[in-house]
């Protein structure tokens, strides 16, 4: 298999825009109108994440060894759009379809035969991992208990998952809201997990956003939600645990980490030690500091120190700036595992200010998925696609 081929020959069909996804589901829903029903009303939001991301890891097909495991959790977690193994065949026809129309005379043998067998492969991989999966649920149904405004641009949402849904502190979840059906996105739970299986979420509505918008402005009490398996490990705790640790967040990204603070400070009221940890939450004015009186009373804890950031008022008088700057800035942070969260721009930000300080980029761990969102046979899309 020729990969150098497939990514060459991916980049020039990328190059085609908006008129590839065009084609891919013109295709696609002419040749299996059956499967229309597996997505979106609207395809506004959804029309270039999965050729997209078809391209991206099928192309990539010889860097599998590294992220086999993300793809097998992606094949069990298509089990909630009702996928099975014929879809498959259907969205790989397409996409060679696709691929055939937009690469012309530069469509070899040779390059269809490189094509197939790679997306073959991607798709063994999904396919095996999902009808392995047991008895595990395609989704978890959940009431919504809960819908509060904490600040102008953040809503919390406290649901009860009507089974036992285990999750790690830092872990996502893809979740469907009845008033946007057909449209997951990633949420991650701002709680350890709780005695009565309660799960807290923050919502920043997202400009553009179809699914943020749906929970805040129209999420109510009574609902009942669909939430997908947990997944994601860069968030978590460590195996060191007692390895320090520096976590910067930006505006609703403060979730995950909030819930493996909590994690700490359980562990720290039972065995009296916990690793340091040092918080920077960035916002773009003070009042959107959300959590700002729970950090300062955790703050009274002996191993926790909390920094708040505003971005868009020289007026505060605390840090300024942005949040990723300002971490970097604060001090050195040999030794200290770094946990990031927020918008990708946020994120790759403050990723590239910690590099530039002198932290190792192994010790910085965040998520590509969280805000994602993936429908019927798509590979991993990043994080951030405004829903």
């Amino acid at each position: 298999m020729d990969t150098a081929a497939l990514k060459e020959s991916w980049e020039l069909v990328a190059k085609s825009g908006d008129e590839v996804p065009l084609y891919f589901y013109s295709h696609l829903f002419l040749s299996h109108p059956e499967l229309r029903e597996l997505f979106p009303i609207s395809m506004t939001a959804q029309r270039d994440k999965l050729v997209g991301a078809l391209g991206q890891i099928v192309s990539n097909v010889d860097q599998i060894d590294d992220v086999t495991p993300f793809i097998q959790q992606l094949g069990k977690d298509h089990r909630r759009f009702s996928v099975v193994a014929d879809h498959y065949t259907a969205v790989g026809a397409s996409l060679l379809a696709t691929l055939r129309r937009f690469l012309g005379p530069a469509w070899t043998e040779s390059l269809a035969n490189d094509w197939a067998a790679a997306y073959g492969l991607i798709a063994k991989v999904m396919v095996e991992a999902a009808e392995q999966s047991g008895d595990s649920p395609a989704w978890w149904s959940a009431d919504v208990t809960d819908v509060q405004r904490r600040t102008l641009d953040v809503t919390v949402v406290q649901l009860r998952p009507r089974e036992e849904f285990r999750y790690a502190p830092g872990q996502s979840f893809a979740m469907e809201v009845p008033q946007r059906p057909r449209l997951w996105r990633y949420f991650s739970p701002a709680n350890a997990p709780r005695s009565d299986g309660s799960v807290e979420l923050h919502v920043q509505p997202v400009d553009g956003g179809q699914v943020s918008g749906a929970v805040v402005r129209s999420l109510q009490p009574g609902d009942t939600v669909r939430l997908g398996a947990p997944i994601g490990e860069q968030l978590t705790l460590p195996r060191q645990p007692d390895r320090d640790l520096l976590m910067v967040a930006g505006g609703t990204g403060l979730a995950p980490l909030r819930a493996v603070l909590e994690q700490l400070d359980r562990r720290w009221e039972v065995e009296g030690k916990a690793p340091r940890v040092q918080l920077f939450h960035g916002s773009r004015m003070a009042w959107n500091l959300y959590e700002h009186d729970y950090l300062s009373l955790l703050a009274s804890r002996p191993w926790f120190s909390y920094t708040p950031v505003v971005s868009d008022d020289p007026s505060y008088p605390g840090s300024c700036g942005l949040v990723g700057t300002v971490a970097a800035q604060a001090q050195r942070w040999d030794g200290r595992l770094v946990m990031v969260c927020g918008s990708p721009a946020m994120v790759l930000h403050t990723v590239e200010q910690l590099t530039a300080a002198g932290v190792a980029p192994t010790d910085i761990r965040y998520e590509e998925f969280t805000g994602g969102n993936h429908h019927p046979s798509a590979a991993p899309v990043a994080a951030g696609d405004n829903q």
